[in-house]
């Protein structure tokens, strides 16, 4: 198991955002999480990060306690992970970004190392012709894929995503998605992913957990996440009998 958190909680003045949730990722797998707007999914991935501190709980990464940590200390020991909006340095080019996810997670080796891992990573995300524009200059998916590159370069052995399809059109999806699991295989990269289109999470995950007001109401296998009733009831959505005798 690399990623773990036990009864983590967080309230914000009084508000639960999260209530004891206890999660397991294993080394090497697609893990999804999904659920309702106020679910609790990001505020999840913020408490883990180092963004905000737990209320209560603790968060075990590859054996190091973070619990208490700083998000930089965090990114440093191999946890990266990207946002629902598309974040980067929009006056530097591609190339200048990547490198500062590079300098930034402390990878091994000077300058040549840092060098390689950004050529690599800007290959591996095919943004070779994109790499000395300013980031400002892209398109969503492609602006998406420096954010990622940035990640990667920080030499995370875990990465989450935070709503990566948000915004992409179909075809970019399913790219996205490519994508996703040739990091995964190709990287050996483990992912934590968060995503409101159900369908394609249960196609890319190993395993999932669905969150309803903070709490976990399903964690298993994506292919008979359908078969929950608190699923379909809180997020799916129950038709009433009046509906269907109306059909």
């Amino acid at each position: 198991m690399i990623l773990q958190t036990k009864r983590l909680s967080k309230n914000f003045d009084g508000l639960t955002a999260l209530s004891g949730v206890d999660l397991e990722v294993e080394k090497g797998e697609i893990f999804g999480v999904a659920g309702p707007n106020g679910a609790g999914k990001s505020t999840l991935f913020n408490v883990i990060a180092g963004v905000h501190q737990p209320s209560d709980g603790s968060i075990i990464f590859d054996g190091h306690d973070i619990t208490r940590l700083k998000a930089h200390q965090i990114c440093h020991l191999g946890l990266g992970r990207t946002f629902q909006i598309p974040q980067t340095f929009s006056t530097m080019t591609v190339r200048e970004n990547l490198r500062v996810g590079a300098v930034f997670g402390h990878g091994p080796g000077g300058p040549n190392a840092l060098d390689e891992k950004i050529e690599e990573t800007l290959a591996f995300l095919d943004l070779q012709s994109y790499s000395d524009q300013p980031a400002t200059n892209l398109d969503i998916y492609a602006t998406k894929m420096v954010m990622l590159g940035a990640v990667i370069c920080t030499n995370c052995r875990v990465i989450m995503l935070d709503e990566p399809l948000a915004g992409l059109s179909i075809s970019e999806i399913h790219s996205f998605m490519d994508l996703i699991r040739k990091i995964n295989r190709e990287m050996g990269m483990t992912v934590v992913i968060i995503e409101h289109l159900l369908d394609m999470l249960i196609e890319i995950s190993d395993r999932m957990m669905i969150l309803h007001n903070g709490q976990v109401i399903y964690m298993g296998d994506p292919e008979r996440v359908r078969e929950s009733e608190e699923v379909v009831s809180v997020y799916l959505g129950k038709e009433e009998p009046s509906e269907r005798s109306s059909q």
